[in-house]
């Protein structure tokens, strides 16, 4: 049996009736950059994070940068966040001329820990960007003094369109809480495009404008610029296409928690695998699922040569990259990042899982640790 990482394929077959015609009538329409289906994705993604403003720009990647570059950070500001994620997060820190200052995470979420947060800020802090890593959200109201103190929080919510989180007896979605949050539509994401694009969310009207110059080169009017932008427009097309999987992402994350679940209780008591762990405020959308595992390399090995794809999200923790050397850090530095990043396993988990193809995967990792 062939159980692939994650399976594009199946998914276009099942929507096909529907996104095709969207992409057709955009090419009808020759409305190909910022035509009306990229406003109306702006609207119905604010909408679904509970934001006031939605801006769509080129990726992922740029919906974290520009935020960063809006706060015009000079050299010597520093923004913390996490080591255990996804490059883009420090790498726009960096880019948007800031300095990445990390801090461990909490080794049941891979999230960054709020506690080493407020003991990091120094009179140098502008920025905390926390990543909702895998679909589970961070703990934010535990950060959420950090705007009181004049840092802004910019959520790296990449993975994490559609979670939500409990605070104070009221769900909050990802977006809802922070100054800025970043989507990305690669296609590999829950609400996944044909190609790259993004989306930030916000619910302060001054920096949503800002931003909206930002991603058409600093002006909001064709030729006359009001600072220094960059070209970052999320194309008409990848915008229909998103507005017809739009309707089937709740059922997609719903699948993807009955899929967990089902991992999470046929691996209990299997002692060298640890499943994840879900805070109980949350409700995770299980971008990935991810598990601890003993001998990583070895299982990892193993499931390939039985045909089921996995990945490991991620393997070198970023105080330990090459292009980070310059910032001082250790091996050591940020113990349970460095074990996360030695551990960590992401198996199937996409929605069009069969019964039969999880079996398999369990069975397969039982298999390994007779």
């Amino acid at each position: 049996m062939n159980v692939p990482l994650l399976d594009l394929v199946a998914q276009y077959r099942a929507i096909r009736d529907s996104v095709l015609p969207a992409v057709q009538a955009v090419i009808e329409s020759q409305q190909f950059v910022m035509g009306p289906a990229v406003a109306q994705l702006e609207l119905e993604i604010a909408r679904l994070a509970r934001a006031q403003h939605g801006i769509a720009c080129a990726s992922g990647t740029d919906a974290l940068l520009l935020p960063l570059k809006a706060l015009q950070l000079r050299p010597g500001d520093e923004v913390i966040t996490t080591p255990f994620t996804f490059f883009a997060t420090a790498g726009t820190i960096h880019n948007a001329g800031g300095t990445p200052v990390f801090v461990d995470i909490e080794p049941d979420t891979f999230n960054l820990d709020p506690a080493r947060v407020a003991a990091a800020v120094t009179p140098r802090t502008r920025a905390v960007v926390p990543v909702h890593l895998y679909g589970q959200m961070a703990a934010l109201e535990r950060l959420l003094p950090m705007p009181a103190r004049g840092l802004p929080i910019v959520e790296d919510a990449a993975q994490a369109l559609g979670a939500r989180r409990r605070v104070d007896g009221q769900w909050r979605l990802a977006g809802e809480l922070g100054w800025v949050t970043a989507f990305s539509f690669y296609p590999s994401k829950n609400l996944g495009a044909w190609g790259d694009g993004g989306m930030m969310v916000t619910s302060d009207a001054g920096v949503a404008e800002r931003l909206r110059k930002l991603r058409l080169h600093g002006g909001a009017k064709q030729y006359h610029h009001d600072e220094v932008g960059t070209n970052s427009r999320l194309d008409t097309l990848q915008a229909a296409v998103l507005l017809a999987k739009l309707p089937h992402l709740a059922g997609w994350s719903a699948r993807r928690r009955e899929h967990a679940a089902y991992y999470t209780q046929a691996l209990a008591g299997l002692a060298p695998v640890t499943t994840p762990a879900v805070d109980g405020c949350n409700e995770h959308i299980f971008h990935q699922y991810t598990v601890r595992v003993e001998r990583r390399d070895a299982l990892q090995a193993h499931l390939k040569s039985k045909g089921i794809g996995t990945a490991v999200y991620y393997p070198v923790p970023l105080h330990l990259q090459n292009c980070f050397s310059h910032l001082g850090y250790k091996r050591g530095a940020f113990p349970e990042a460095e074990r996360a990043a030695a551990e960590v396993l992401s198996l199937p988990v996409y929605p069009e899982l069969s019964r039969d193809q999880l079996d398999y995967v369990i069975e397969a990792i039982r298999g390994f640790y007779r």
